[in-house]
């Protein structure tokens, strides 16, 4: 991955991780400033899911993850989630002058979905999208609230999915992953050189 040019003093937003346990094995290079998106996680709709992430996030992923798909799609799933979500907090460091909180609508075809988020070092999720169909290829779609809920708690982040409307599964599950693309990017913005917190601290 290219790293984006940093100025002299200037801390690189970027993390790199690995993660190995006895269901998977995961490699993650993560910069929050932008650079190539290259993700394989023997999935296909998830891998499409996290490009989008990454694009509309305007991040640079690259990502390797190999798990005990013979069993299903969930420890991949949520550990993905796990590492993505640490390297986010990470990345971001003491979060100085991040604009913190972000919301977004996406629409797709027939469904709409929003996010709100808040990258308060107090992860928390409330997810509320019913899924018409079990699966989406080979992907199972209850477990898009599974990523969600660990990249959640790993990255420090209050976030909160709904989906408005829809009956395409494909649909309100890229609408979801697009519109915490779209938030995740205005939130991890740095306007300022001061923490957005009353109590000087997140």
């Amino acid at each position: 991955m290219k790293v984006p040019i940093v100025k002299a003093g200037e801390r690189p937003r970027a993390y790199i991780i690995s993660r190995k346990t006895k269901e998977t094995e995961i490699s993650l290079n993560l910069s929050l400033d932008g650079g190539e998106v290259k993700v394989s996680t023997g999935i296909g709709f998830f891998d499409h899911m996290l490009t989008a992430l990454a694009f509309y996030g305007g991040f640079g992923l690259e990502l390797t993850a190999k798990g005990d798909l013979h069993v299903d799609g969930h420890h991949t799933v949520e550990d993905v989630g796990i590492v993505l979500g640490q390297a986010i907090s990470q990345a971001l460091g003491d979060r100085k002058g991040v604009c913190r909180f972000a919301s977004a609508y996406i629409p797709m075809d027939e469904a709409l979905c929003f996010t709100a988020l808040d990258l308060s070092n107090r992860p928390f999720l409330v997810f509320d999208a019913a899924m018409p169909q079990e699966r989406i290829g080979d992907y199972d779609a209850c477990l898009t609230e599974e990523f969600m809920r660990a990249l959640a708690v790993n990255s420090g982040m209050t976030l909160h999915m709904k989906a408005l409307y829809g009956n395409n599964a494909h649909h309100i599950t890229e609408a979801l992953f697009k519109s915490l693309g779209v938030a995740l990017k205005h939130a991890v913005k740095v306007e300022g050189d001061g923490v957005v917190s009353t109590k000087g601290v997140l």
